[in-house]
Parts: structure tokens; C-alpha cells; sequence
């Protein structure tokens, strides 16, 4: 009858052994399956131990007993601190591994020293072998102490856990509480109570038990590992391992329907530097070694679009390779693509309506410096004679650029030059259409019509987006008459104090007055304009601009006699 029950609890736990690979996963720790391989080993010692018909027999498989005595409890301490979450580091491990191990080997001395059993003897009853009549030595009673700390400390973890961790199910702390309760008690019954039937395999039975339920759901709790499953299981993410050294190491039937290159290349070989798959997957590995910003890329097939993350590869909290994870992300390019198509044409729509708005912007500034022009006394077409002055000469500027003027710098300047006598819309006809000489009175009226032409061009543009051209408009219309000797007006600048636009729009605005008819005066020939302009370089004009000035000369002469054969 005793022999029956060793025997079946020997068959329960290597059946429980079965459910349990059956149930395996990849993510369950080695000390877990040690201890379901441990129980039907230390089983077979019991069942040997009934069998045994001498002492040398029954000592031997005595200790096959303490192999699950000495290591079985180690390796529930372990599983359990680590079902808690409880790390005490591996100098603590391997130091109870090394007791559990000088334990061991001393009981394996049972019978030749006295470290272990002083004295021990076999009897044979009812047919069942015993070993009688135990005097335990000093390493017993370290096997006793090793037991109990073994047993208190992953009560106390349990316990700990229970009170102050949510990140673990109470359920299964429950459990692991009964399986420790019963360990301890079925031990420690055999040992007060004297029965013939040992009761420690029975509670290392039920132990299997308890661990499956717990280890089953708290992988369940494991949200990022069943995650991982349950994805992989639908075959949505594929997976490329490549080590430190790019070399592959392995990949899913997802990953060799997107690259079918990977069916072909051997483990643990490098990827050829001919293959498609080096110029696919190992340049953008390369790239992710000096630049981990570069973790990513689009990958187009047949079948659809996919996601490429590059990752490192762990192993024991060390970087050991490289991975590469893949999602069809179709969906969500095609959207992208929407998105863009829909950006480009309300881009072009919003530049064309811009652009009209601009043109209207324009066009309205170019009226009413019209209309302002109507009322000089001027033969008309300043404005833009000037403008195109201020075309030609910016072109030359721009060929060496040594005034460090950008593209967008002139093109303002080029729009802004019509508004430069905006200003004479508030000087009083009287005087702007006086056609002789203006007295010293009349010409300090005249001289208003910078500031007044600075503060129109501030009103008009103060709410434009367009706050460079704003500010280069509203220069040029109120520092036009500055020179660089500081005799203009209406401030006195001198020298670099004129804004540059300013400068530039002088050397247009005078040259045109010089060559052109006006009611009170002839137009001057370009001889006697161009002497006038070059003794005026470094008192009225800037200096820099002169060298400017003469390339565009033969533009400027050009341009008027046009001009005068389109009249």
C-alpha cells in the first residue's frame, strides 16, 4: 500500500511533468522547469527507497531524496522572489546555491562519515524498506536551518507582496502561500509525527499544481510578453536578428515574405555585399550603428507597404545584435499620400489666391502712387522709370554681391520703389505744381513729403505678414532724400545712418530727374547727368554704390533712349 502511494504520486508528477511542456512557453525561467524535472526524479527515490533490500541501496536512494531536499526548495525560493518581483542579486543566489551544494555532498557521505548521519540502519517492514534508527550529524542540523530560511524568505516575500504590490494578482499570491504553508508542514509532520507514509512528496505534487495555476496566469498578467504572443500567433509584425557583427541570425515567415532573399541566406552568415538584402537591410544597419536617429524605413511590395523599426537586441540587459521589427503600415501610408495630395493642391491653391492678393496689393499701391504722380508736375512715368533704375542697378549689386544683399532683399526693394514719393500727396498744389524755383518756405513744405511718405507706407502695411518689405518700403519712402554728408533730409542722416534701400533708391531717383523733362526744365544730356552723378559719389551718393553705377550706365542710357523712340 505505501509502495503504491510512492509509486503514484511517481506517475501524478511526471504526468503533471507532461502538462507542464505541454503548456510550456518560451518565456518561463529555467529554475521553473528545473523543479517539474526535480519531483519525479526525487519521487523515483522515494519508490526506490520502499523497493531498497540493503542499506547501501537505501542510502543511495536516499540521496537521491535530498537532491530535491537540498535543491528543490532553492529553486522555489527563486521562482517565487522572482514571480514577486523581488531581486536580492546573484552573489546571494550562488552563495545559497553553494550552501545547497556543500549540503548535498555531505549527505552523499551518509554511511562512511559521521558529518551527515552519525549512525543509520535499514529495516524491511511489511515487505517496504526504512532507514532506522537515525543519529543525524552536525550537517543535518545546517540541512534543517538551510530549510527554514529557505522557506521564510519567500514567506516573507509573499506576505510583502500581498500588502504593498498591485502589479501582482493576490490570487496567485494566495497560492504560492498554501504551496509554502503545506511544504513546510508536510516536512515537518513527517519528522514529529511517526507514520510510515512521508508526506513531502505529496505537498511537492501539490506544489506543481499551485505553479502551474500561478505561473499560468501571471503570464497572463505579463501584458507585454502575451502581447508579443498573441501578435506573432497572428502573424501581423515579422522579426530580422542580425548580432554585432551583422551577421543574420534568424527571421519569421512574415520577414521572408517581404524580403524572400532571407529563405536563401545561411545563420550565422554575413549577408553577401552583392545581395539585394545589403542594400535593403545592412546600409541602413551601418547607418543605425552611427546614427540611431536613422532607426527606421518604408519597405514597398506587391502585397502592400511595411513599417521597418531597427532596434537593438538584448540579451541579459546587454546589447547583443540588432532587430528589425515589421508592420504593414498600407493603411496608413495610403493615408499619408492622401494627405500630402490634399496639402499639395490647397498649398497651390492658397499660393495662387495669395498671389492674387498680392498682385491686388501691388496694383493698388502702383494706383495711388499714380494718382499722387498725376499731381507733380512732372511729365509723368517716374514711378516706374525709377523702379526699372532700380531693377538695372541691383542686378549689377548682384553679380558680385559684395554688399551681402539677398535675393528677397532686392526683390522688395525693386516692389517698394513706386512708393517712394507717396509722401507728396499731402503737399499742397500750390506748391507741388509750382513750376518754376521753390522758395526757401515752399521748399520746406516739399521736404514734408518724405516723413508724410514714411508714415502713409507705415499705415498702409502695419497689418501685412510681410514685415521686411514693410520695413524696406517705409525706408525708402522716408530716407530717399538723406545724402551722405549729412546735408539731406529730412533727418540729416549721414553715412552708413541711411538704410542701404535708401541709398540705393537716391542714385535712381536723382539720376531719372537729371535726364528727364520736367515743366520748369529741359531734360540734361547723359554726359552732363553722368558728371553731375559721379562728383555727387561720397556727398550725396554712397561710394560703394558708385562702381555700381558705372556698369549700369550704359543699361540706364540704353533704357531711356528706348524710352524716347517709344514716345
Amino acid at each position: 500500500m505505501i509502495t503504491a502511494y510512492y509509486i503514484a504520486l511517481l506517475i501524478i508528477s511526471a504526468a503533471m511533468l507532461g502538462v507542464y511542456f505541454v503548456m510550456w512557453h518560451n518565456h518561463y525561467d529555467l529554475t521553473l522547469s528545473l523543479i517539474f524535472v526535480l519531483i519525479p526524479i526525487v519521487d523515483i527515490g522515494y519508490v526506490s527507497l520502499c523497493l531498497s533490500e540493503g542499506l547501501e541501496a537505501a542510502l543511495l536512494s536516499n540521496n537521491i531524496i535530498y537532491l530535491g531536499g537540498c535543491y528543490l526548495s532553492l529553486l522555489m525560493m527563486i521562482t517565487i522572489l522572482g514571480l514577486c518581483k523581488i531581486r536580492l542579486g546573484k552573489v546571494f543566489f550562488f552563495i545559497m546555491f553553494m550552501l545547497s551544494t556543500i549540503v548535498f555532498c555531505s549527505a552523499l557521505t551518509s554511511g562512511r562519515l559521521g558529518i551527515f548521519y552519525k549512525d543509520v540502519s535499514f529495516d524491511k517492514i511489511n515487505g517496504v524498506g526504512y532507514l532506522t534508527d537515525k543519529v543525524y550529524g552536525p550537517m543535518h542540523t545546517v540541512f534543517v536551518v538551510m530549510t527554514i530560511v529557505y522557506t521564510l524568505i519567500p514567506l516573507c516575500a509573499i506576505i510583502y507582496s500581498f500588502i504593498n504590490r498591485k502589479d501582482i494578482s493576490n490570487r496567485s499570491l494566495i497560492l504560492l502561500f498554501i504551496n509554502e504553508i503545506l511544504s513546510v508542514a508536510g516536512y515537518f509532520v513527517a519528522k514529529v509525527v511517526t507514520i510510515p507514509i512521508d508526506f513531502v512528496p505529496l505537498t511537492y505534487f501539490i506544489a506543481q499544481v499551485c505553479m502551474l495555476l500561478v505561473v499560468r496566469r501571471i503570464y497572463m498578467y505579463n501584458v507585454i510578453d502575451s502581447g508579443i504572443d498573441s501578435i506573432e500567433s497572428k502573424g501581423e509584425i515579422g522579426f530580422i536578428s542580425f548580432d554585432m557583427k551583422l551577421r543574420y541570425l534568424g527571421s519569421n515567415e512574415l520577414s521572408k515574405k517581404i524580403f524572400p532573399e532571407l529563405s536563401d541566406l545561411q545563420v550565422d552568415r554575413s549577408v553577401p555585399e552583392n545581395s539585394i538584402l545589403f542594400e535593403e537591410i545592412l546600409k541602413r544597419l551601418r547607418a543605425f550603428e552611427n546614427d540611431d536617429k536613422k532607426n527606421s524605413f518604408v519597405k514597398r511590395t506587391d502585397n502592400g507597404i511595411y513599417k521597418i523599426d531597427i532596434n537593438h537586441l538584448y540579451s541579459l540587459h546587454r546589447k547583443c545584435g540588432f532587430q528589425l521589427l515589421i508592420t504593414d503600415d498600407t493603411k496608413n501610408q495610403e493615408y499619408i499620400t492622401l494627405i500630402r495630395t490634399f496639402n499639395d493642391k490647397l498649398r497651390q491653391q492658397v499660393e495662387e489666391k495669395t498671389q492674387h492678393i498680392v498682385e491686388m496689393h501691388d496694383n493698388l499701391i502702383i494706383s495711388m502712387a499714380t494718382v499722387v504722380e498725376s499731381r507733380d508736375n512732372s511729365t509723368g512715368g517716374h514711378i516706374k522709370r525709377t523702379s526699372d533704375l532700380v531693377r538695372i542697378l541691383t542686378d549689377e549689386i548682384r553679380k558680385d554681391n559684395k554688399l551681402g544683399l539677398t535675393d528677397a532683399f532686392i526683390k522688395d526693394l525693386v516692389k517698394a520703389a513706386p512708393m517712394h514719393d507717396l509722401g507728396k500727396i499731402g503737399v499742397d498744389d500750390d506748391v507741388l505744381k509750382k513750376p518754376g524755383k521753390f522758395t526757401p518756405k515752399e521748399f520746406e513744405l516739399m521736404k514734408e513729403h518724405a516723413p508724410k511718405g514714411g508714415q502713409i507706407v507705415h499705415e498702409i502695411l502695419k497689418n501685412t505678414d510681410d514685415r521686411e518689405f514693410a520695413v524696406i518700403a517705409e525706408n525708402v519712402a522716408h530716407y530717399h532724400h538723406e545724402r551722405m554728408d549729412g546735408s539731406g533730409y529730412p533727418d540729416g542722416l549721414k553715412g552708413d545712418q541711411i538704410p542701404i534701400e535708401a541709398r540705393i533708391m537716391a542714385i535712381a531717383d536723382v539720376y531719372d530727374a537729371l535726364v528727364s523733362k520736367r515743366v520748369y526744365k529741359d531734360k540734361m544730356s547723359f554726359e552732363k547727368a553722368d558728371s553731375i552723378m559721379m562728383e555727387s559719389f561720397g556727398k550725396h551718393f554712397d561710394p560703394q554704390l558708385q562702381q555700381y553705377y558705372i556698369s549700369s550706365r550704359p543699361v540706364f542710357e540704353k533704357y531711356y533712349l528706348e524710352s524716347s523712340a517709344d514716345d
